[in-house]
């Protein structure tokens, strides 16, 4: 921990004016009207360490869905109750060679989703969330993550209500081909079970208090569980820039198009950026520009 004890918040806040200095590179996704009402000026980070130590700046009031981000959970939720070898017959492993939400990739993969961080494969795994229906699957994991990483998810109706009428068709028809090759019972409750997950919302704090359940291997989950999904997140976080970014960080990361970025520093802490500003795959570059720079600098890669 001694690269932490001289970091500065004079530091940090260099480091994320820097970041935020690109956020016109980028695009605040347009789609889902509520998503698309989002300053794509704004940034936040939290960061937490495994002994208790945080650092915080910028909108950290903030509140926003947690988008993609919640697919690592949904992951290490029924990692924990099935284990490796079940989950990993319902996807697979390998990363994606076209963006989150292919049709395309999933049909020339003969319906089995590639990975658990792309829309096929979160959808896939909704379906087998505890539950007796969407709501409750949702209400389930949102209670789960709240207990285990003490922090305060709730879901967003107003966003819910926004991607219901915008923006679902592919996933639609994502589910609907998981359902002709028997990945699926009920592809219209799984959808919205998908979407309720989507829309639980959080602030930075919250989502770093989240990551440290997959950096702190002092807690109560499995070993080889959070191992998974650190690795699901290293080669498949960051869509089409994973191997990129698995280089440039050498950090577990998960994006979210609300701007939603985590990334997990093992048995270290993690770190929670919101910056809603994306790039052409849909990953927010203020966020992966400010980890990048704090990485860098205190030489947090794995590799390193």
């Amino acid at each position: 921990m001694d690269r932490w004890q001289n970091l500065s918040g004079k530091q940090l806040e260099e480091w994320s004016q820097q970041a935020r200095s690109l956020t016109g590179q980028g695009k605040v996704v347009e789609r889902i009207p509520r998503l698309a009402a989002a300053n794509p000026n704004w940034f936040a980070v939290h960061l937490c360490l495994v002994n208790g130590q945080t650092f915080s700046l910028g909108n950290v009031d903030c509140r926003f869905p947690l988008m993609s981000v919640i697919k690592p959970f949904i992951l290490l939720n029924l990692l924990e109750q099935w284990g490796l070898e079940t989950v990993f017959q319902w996807v697979g492993m390998e990363p994606s060679e076209t963006p989150f939400n292919s049709l395309e990739q999933l049909l020339a993969d003969s319906g089995r989703p590639r990975n658990p961080m792309i829309n096929s494969g979160a959808i896939a795994l909704a379906e087998k969330l505890s539950g007796v229906n969407a709501a409750d699957c949702c209400r389930r994991l949102c209670n789960w993550l709240n207990q285990l990483g003490q922090c305060g998810l709730e879901l967003d109706e107003a966003v819910l209500a926004s991607v219901r009428l915008a923006g679902r068709e592919t996933n639609q028809a994502i589910a609907q081909a998981l359902a002709e090759v028997g990945r699926l019972t009920n592809p219209t409750a799984t959808l919205d079970t998908y979407e309720q997950i989507c829309c639980l919302s959080a602030t930075t704090k919250d989502l770093a208090q989240l990551g440290l359940l997959l950096a702190d291997e002092r807690g109560v989950l499995a070993a080889p569980h959070r191992q998974a999904v650190n690795a699901m997140m290293l080669t498949c976080g960051l869509y089409e820039a994973s191997s990129l970014y698995a280089v440039r960080v050498g950090l577990p990361m998960k994006s979210g198009i609300s701007g939603a970025l985590l990334a997990i520093m093992p048995r270290q802490g993690a770190i929670a950026c919101y910056s809603p500003a994306l790039d052409a795959i849909g990953n927010p570059i203020a966020g992966l520009a400010f980890i990048e720079k704090l990485a860098q600098k205190l030489q947090l890669s794995l590799f390193a």
